[in-house]
């Protein structure tokens, strides 16, 4: 639902190609600064209302509103444009890709990593990655788009289109899996983080919008994503710093932890690419068409993911440190598919 202007001229920019990196020091200096100043952190963490986080809920809201004000519902015109890309999106991101993150996380640690889970740690990771299946990409979709030469106009539509099914079905999705799983699901937390997080950014996303194109059109738009961007670069990292702050002394003890959780992510999320990829083949969509609407299914919507993992179920839980590992693997992972796509753009018909 973010506008192309930016993303598409932008490419990859210096953040976005070294956001592991970042990420990871991010990580380093919330593993320290937990050991070495564990009282500051729990006093963060006890700054809640209605079990939300109100720190977080800060940091989560620098992230998302900078894209939120990119929101154009003027491109869902052009919904039918392409039906067969969108379809394949709509039923990758919806219909596929919440349950199969569901059954490989079961799998992997209810089974094949329950001597080295325990239970309990295993069902918090489990909500972890249920969470980010179920929230597909929005802003970062615009890069992948754009490495790929995929057709902006697309894109935004197919975007705008999972968000607005995002804000209906995120909730029942997320809840139906963490009961299948046997976690107990705190319904009136679950509403008021999509609240929160996705339908109120979107309505100040929308105003603040109409706002700037009344005063100075897109360059308005553009010069103010421009001004607040750099909170959101702040939001990402400053989050990643609190919750492995939270969870310093569990991951220490366990240093594995990380590269577990990591396993199902990496499967899941080369698994739901191909899918999506070579459905798009067979039915000889046109790559400008067919890259990024594999892409969308791959990529999380990692902000949301957080924020609701710490609202359910807290700041130094499993479930929110394994929405982090999820920012950790997610941008190597898409830039490797990027080249992948690239390298076989004479598997599809011209657009």
């Amino acid at each position: 639902m973010t506008d192309t202007s930016k993303a598409t001229n932008a490419g990859l920019g210096t953040f976005e190609r070294w956001l592991s990196l970042w990420v990871a020091l991010a990580i380093g200096a919330g593993l320290i600064l937990g050991n070495l100043v564990p009282s500051l952190f729990g006093a963060l963490a006890s700054l809640e209302v209605a079990k939300v986080n109100l720190p977080v809920a800060v940091l989560i809201w620098a992230m998302v509103y900078p894209m939120m004000v990119g929101v154009d519902f003027g491109s869902l015109k052009h919904v039918g444009d392409k039906p067969k890309g969108l379809v394949i999106t709509v039923i990758v991101n919806w219909l596929i890709k919440p349950f199969t993150m569901a059954a490989l996380g079961v799998l992997f640690f209810e089974v094949i990593f329950a001597d080295l889970i325990p239970p309990d740690d295993a069902q918090a990771y489990l909500a972890g990655v249920i969470l980010l299946g179920a929230a597909p990409c929005t802003a970062m979709v615009f890069v992948w788009s754009h490495l790929t030469k995929g057709d902006p106009t697309y894109t935004l539509v197919q975007v705008s289109v999972n968000d607005v099914i995002m804000v209906f079905a995120f909730a029942p999705i997320v809840a139906v899996l963490l009961g299948v799983t046997d976690i107990i699901v705190p319904w009136d937390t679950l509403l008021l983080s999509v609240g929160l997080y996705v339908v109120l950014p979107l309505i100040v996303g929308y105003i603040t919008r109409r706002s700037l194109l009344a005063r100075g059109g897109e360059p308005a738009i553009d010069a103010f994503k421009s001004r607040v961007q750099p909170f959101s670069i702040f939001g990402l990292l400053a989050t990643v710093v609190l919750l492995f702050g939270f969870q310093g002394e569990v991951i220490f003890d366990r240093p594995l932890v990380i590269a577990l959780i990591a396993v199902p992510l990496l499967i899941q999320s080369y698994g739901i690419f191909f899918v999506a990829y070579f459905a798009a083949r067979l039915w000889r969509v046109p790559f400008n068409v067919a890259a990024p609407c594999a892409l969308i299914g791959t990529s999380n919507f990692f902000e949301l993911a957080v924020a609701v993992a710490i609202s359910l179920f807290g700041l130094n839980s499993g479930a929110a440190l394994a929405t982090v590992v999820g920012v950790l693997v997610e941008v190597p992972v898409m830039l490797s598919l990027v080249a992948f796509a690239n390298r076989t753009r004479h598997w599809f018909p011209n657009a």
